[in-house]
């Protein structure tokens, strides 16, 4: 038996879901399962075609990356490309005996993958890091997109099983008759090597952005459209008479530039940006903010998760939530029997200056909520963790294994 992976992005590049997809197919790799990673070819010369790295087949199509620079259009250019190539090379290699995982990366792709692993008769696999097309409905208002639903449903329906990251997510999926036993829940884990970080852990990272002595209100990660970030700055605004508190975003995104043109428009001295930080030196990244943001636009939140969750969790921050209250990652952030943060909506600005002050002035209770912090990273899990139970769900047989299951129930 073979498993097949197929996304946009796998090792050397470090988007999240590349680095998700490496740790997982190398702890499976580690358990004797044969590993095959279809995935599109970086802008490198140096990267070879094909390889093996760490007992995992890597197999890399010819496509594009440049176009998406150009906006939207570009990007589906891009997304066209790696679409065609990644579903050839499957055509070519897929046989009776593997279990293809499909994962989101481009929008859609389990939709193509379903077709040529019947064609193939191998076993297939959802694995939903996000959901399209109600993404770009929400986003985009392209809502002529809503017609390609049916056949996305029967895709999902028609498989062995399929995988998302949370309760809300997994309501879409049963509302489009998903059966319960073909649906499971399997949290993003922390990148390899993220453990609790001491105070002093980016002190050097500090000294050469400037942040010495600042408790540091950070956001890191994708700038992407699904993340409100808007209100980030009117809370800076608020806190910009207090000298001691500093806002840094660190990563790279479609919204950064209109951010930083806010930011300067508004002459938030308290608020800077850098670029997003090798995994090699994510750790001190994470450990610079004594707080985290983590947002959610209104409307996509049964739609993506966000996977940086479990990264700052890991290095024991605490977490100010901007998004819904009613959402699944609201109410994980403030659960009572283990609460490493907050959660306020993108109006409630005074509110969240208010939070943001009273925990630059307590050390105390930052520890306290970064030590819960940590505790739900544990909970949560490594890759080796989830690997354990993506070898029962890649078997034969499968998907009648144990693993966490969503509500009977839910609403679309």
């Amino acid at each position: 038996m073979r498993a097949l992976f197929i996304n946009r992005f796998y090792w050397p590049d470090e988007a999240a879901t590349a680095q998700l997809l490496t740790d997982l197919a190398e702890a499976l790799a580690a358990r004797q399962l044969a590993v095959v990673i279809i995935t599109s070819q970086p802008d490198s010369p140096a990267v070879p075609a094909e390889e093996t790295r760490r007992g995992v087949r890597i197999l890399r199509v010819r496509g594009s990356r440049w176009a998406g620079r150009l906006g939207l259009v570009g990007k589906a250019a891009d997304y066209g490309r790696f679409y065609v190539a990644a579903l050839w090379r499957l055509a070519l290699i897929a046989r009776r005996d593997d279990t293809v995982v499909a994962m989101t990366d481009p929008p859609l792709l389990g939709l193509g993958v379903w077709i040529v692993a019947g064609l193939r008769r191998s076993r297939l696999v959802h694995w939903a890091q996000d959901i399209y097309p109600e993404l770009a409905v929400e986003l985009a208002a392209q809502r002529w997109l809503r017609g390609l639903r049916p056949l996305r449903n029967l895709a999902w329906r028609r498989a062995a099983c399929c995988v998302t990251l949370g309760s809300d997510m997994a309501a879409v999926f049963a509302a489009a008759g998903v059966a319960g036993d073909h649906l499971f829940i399997a949290p993003n884990w922390a990148p390899a090597g993220l453990t609790r970080q001491p105070a002093h852990a980016a002190d050097a990272l500090r000294s050469v952005w400037g942040l010495t002595d600042k408790f540091v209100v950070a956001y890191s990660g994708n700038l992407g459209r699904v993340h409100d970030l808007t209100p980030v700055l009117a809370v800076a605004e608020a806190l910009r008479n207090e000298p001691r508190i500093g806002f840094v975003f660190i990563g790279a995104g479609a919204q950064r530039a209109a951010l930083q043109t806010e930011a300067a428009r508004r002459g938030l001295t308290n608020v800077q940006f850098r670029p997003p930080q090798p995994r090699a030196q994510l750790a001190a990244a994470l450990a610079l903010g004594d707080v985290h943001l983590v947002t959610l636009l209104p409307g996509c939140e049964r739609y993506v998760f966000p996977s940086k969750l479990a990264g700052v969790a890991a290095v024991g921050r605490p977490v100010v939530f901007i998004g819904p209250r009613d959402s699944e990652l609201a109410r994980l952030v403030t659960a009572p029997h283990r609460k490493f943060g907050y959660a306020f909506e993108r109006a409630d600005t005074t509110a969240i200056a208010a939070a943001l002050r009273t925990l630059a002035h307590d050390a105390a209770a930052c520890t306290r909520l970064g030590a819960a912090a940590a505790g739900f990273a544990a909970a949560t899990g490594t890759a080796a963790t989830a690997a354990a139970r993506w070898h029962a769900w890649l078997a034969p047989g499968a998907p009648a294994v144990p693993g966490p299951r969503p509500p009977t129930s839910a609403s679309p």
